[in-house]
């Protein structure tokens, strides 16, 4: 860990400094009076619950809000930043979390728009940039057709190359592999020795530990801890996150498993192959959280939506409790029985024009419960009530746009909306991506009801702890197939790792 001496930033004037900000929309008052510095050559991680104001802070830092009142001062002057462009201008750009690219643009096109340098020269900057960082990316593909991890390595690359001054990263490892952590580290590093200045967000606090030189904690729009990593354990910054009642969830593992593997399998994969993965003998019974571990592009999130009715069967079978539901169609799929969380949250598990009610009961609507012909509110009201208390999702009512929520909050309406629809297994994929310390809790709780109550889970997640966690076996993917498989009693990250890096396989490690 690289840590700026103290003694240094005391004596220089912050890169940023924000004094009093507050901001509210509406009644809802969102930021409390905001008092935050950054200085060159330091890397500050904010941490702090969804809703807590994050990223109403940046957006105000970037100038797409206007706070209601308070100051921002760039290297001790007072400035306005009214728009992006001014951001943009005085040094400033913020990575979002959800990627925001030109669907069909190129890689370089993407990276590139908005500069006034010749085509040549910028080319040959962001090559020299690639590889520097080590990321292999074909600059000549479409941004249609790029993942997650890739798409935000697209986004990381604008920042470097437009040489901010402060660089805002929002939750940049949230779909990264291993090995493309360790390189955006080692450009982090690289940055911060030319003094840049950099707010890093994250929910992940190993990453406080491994990168940053000071931590910031926001709750209920208000910092409540500031200061150097060094003068903070783990169990303080878990600590103040979490407000009083969100602890003993958080300490909650669940009662041991008692799986059945006697019993009929709830979901069967045969020869089970589509574009991505191939050759999938899978079986979870009921009950059971079966994780499925792997780094990006192993072909785990391409099974999930072919099963989900998404993509097209190449071949194999799928039976759900004994039938045969190969190739159906995603309501029929739903009707049947299995339901799905997707990793990209904004792409397919979420209608943002809607309210929080619509979204939670919209894979619902064909249930009895709902109305046979015409839907029924107040069933809609208790059911989205239901979720929204037990997964503390932070709203203003039920008829709150969905697209207005936080990252994290936005995720537990998907979360709600497949468990409403009553399945006998839900595939979770990614679920606690962006998502913060409490309400990992929460969720992890909720896994943890769904199998003790014999709803069945197919866990895909790329945090092995996670999987060590909740999952009562796991598999991984390397390549498009199973590769490795564990009892419960094996599952660790070393055997994880080494499975999902193709380092062991299924005859040297067993089940």
């Amino acid at each position: 860990m690289v840590v700026t001496n103290s003694q240094t930033r005391e004596n220089q004037t912050a890169l940023l400094s924000v004094r009093g900000i507050y901001k509210s929309f509406g009644l809802n008052q969102v930021l409390k009076g905001i008092d935050l510095d950054v200085s060159s050559g330091e890397v500050l991680a904010l941490i702090g619950g969804n809703g807590a104001g994050k990223s109403t802070l940046m957006k105000i830092i970037m100038g797409i809000y206007t706070h209601d009142r308070g100051d921002l001062l760039l290297r001790g002057e007072p400035v306005t930043v009214a728009n992006t462009a001014a951001a943009l201008a005085r040094g400033i750009y913020m990575v979002p979390q959800e990627p925001l690219l030109f669907p069909n643009m190129n890689v370089e096109e993407n990276v590139v728009i908005g500069f006034t340098q010749s085509k040549a020269e910028l080319h040959k900057e962001l090559v020299a940039v690639m590889e520097d960082v080590g990321w292999d990316l074909d600059l000549s593909r479409k941004a249609s057709g790029l993942s997650i991890a890739e798409q935000q390595m697209v986004e990381i690359l604008r920042g470097i190359l437009r040489h901010a001054d402060l660089l805002i990263l929002d939750e940049p490892t949230s779909a990264l592999t291993f090995d493309e952590v360790k390189s955006l580290f080692k450009v982090i590093r690289d940055l911060q020795q030319k003094g840049i200045g950099i707010i890093y967000i994250t929910h992940r606090l190993a990453e406080v530990f491994d990168i940053a030189t000071d931590v910031a904690i926001m709750r209920d729009g208000i910092i409540t801890i500031h200061g150097p990593v060094s003068d903070f354990t783990r169990e303080d910054l878990v600590r103040g996150l979490l407000p009083p009642d969100a602890e003993e969830a958080v300490k909650a593992t669940g009662s041991v498993s008692a799986v059945d593997y006697s019993a009929e399998p709830v979901l069967e994969l045969r020869d089970f192959s589509g574009y991505g993965f191939s050759d999938v003998d899978l079986k979870v019974w009921p009950g059971e959280v079966l994780g499925v571990a792997g780094v990006v592009g192993a072909g785990r999130t391409e099974m999930a939506t072919t099963i989900f009715g998404m993509d097209r069967v190449l071949g194999g079978k799928v039976l759900l409790s004994g039938v045969d539901i190969t190739g159906k169609k995603t309501r029929q799929v739903i009707q049947a029985g299995l339901n799905y969380v997707p990793e990209d949250r904004h792409l397919n598990g979420l209608f943002k024009i809607c309210d929080v009610a619509a979204n939670t009961t919209s894979a619902s609507l064909y249930s009895r419960a709902l109305g046979s012909v015409f839907l029924n509110r107040r069933a809609e009201r208790e059911v989205t009530d239901g979720y929204v208390k037990s997964f503390r999702t932070k709203i203003t009512g039920q008829e709150q746009l969905a697209g207005s929520l936080s990252g994290g909050n936005q995720q537990k309406v998907v979360i709600g909306r497949s468990l409403a629809s009553g399945p006998k297994i839900v595939v979770l994929d990614e679920p606690t991506r962006g998502i913060d310390a409490a309400a990992r809790g929460d969720v992890y709780s909720i896994i943890h009801q769904l199998r003790d109550k014999g709803v069945s889970v197919l866990l895909i997640s790329s945090d092995m702890e996670e999987i060590v966690e909740l999952a009562d076996r796991a598999v991984t993917m390397y390549q498009g197939r199973i590769n490795a498989e564990f009892k419960k009693e094996d599952i660790n990250q070393d055997n994880l790792m080494a499975a999902a890096f193709g380092i062991a396989g299924k005859e040297e490690i067993g089940a």
